[in-house]
């Protein structure tokens, strides 16, 4: 079925253009979410005549897409979920779940803004990407725990480690010659 795209659909076409899809992809996906029209001579002059809206009404959906981002910038949340000694969990970390710790935190997004290609199985700290417009993508940490303490400790760990001040670098090399001696005196 050939559609007309109206907005910018990733890895399908810009707005404006006209694509060839899958009849069920366009009647349950696009049609429905009001992302395309059927290709026809009327849609087609019905498309051209409300053009500028609709590149105004995309343009202040990334901007505000964009302002949104910003603010979700080094964002972490924190899961915290039931798991194994080795790390397993008990019930995976799935789109809802990340949906809901971020609203917690929040942000409103929707769960379809959320890039997961498979739900979370063990414990750790992930980052996921959000797609919050099809030009303006955000990524979001996500620390699975068993607990709000385990959840710190294991930022703690992540953590970069701050360099050395220059005392401590000195205080370092001092006290490895002494000890170096030492150890040559007990080889011996």
């Amino acid at each position: 079925m050939e559609v007309i795209l109206l907005e910018r659909i990733e890895r399908l076409g810009q707005m404006g253009d006209v694509v060839n899809v899958k009849n069920g992809y366009a009647r349950n996906y696009l049609l429905p979410q009001k992302k395309a029209l059927r290709k026809t001579k009327d849609n087609m002059a019905f498309f051209e005549s409300k053009r500028k809206e609709y590149e105004a009404r995309n343009l202040k959906m990334k901007e505000d897409a964009e302002a949104l981002a910003k603010k979700l910038e080094g964002l972490s949340v924190v899961i915290v979920r039931q798991a194994a000694e080795t790390g397993q969990l008990y019930r995976s970390v799935t789109m809802r779940d990340i949906c809901e710790a971020v609203r917690d935190a929040g942000f409103h997004i929707e769960r379809s803004q959320i890039v997961l290609n498979q739900p979370f199985k063990n414990l750790g700290i992930f980052d996921v990407k959000l797609s919050l417009h099809p030009d303006v993508a955000q990524t979001v940490r996500v620390n699975i725990a068993r607990s709000e303490e385990e959840a710190k400790r294991a930022t703690q760990k992540k953590a970069p480690k701050t360099p050395k001040t220059e005392k401590a670098a000195k205080a370092e090399k001092a006290e490895k010659p002494a000890e170096q001696p030492a150890e040559e005196a007990k080889a011996e």
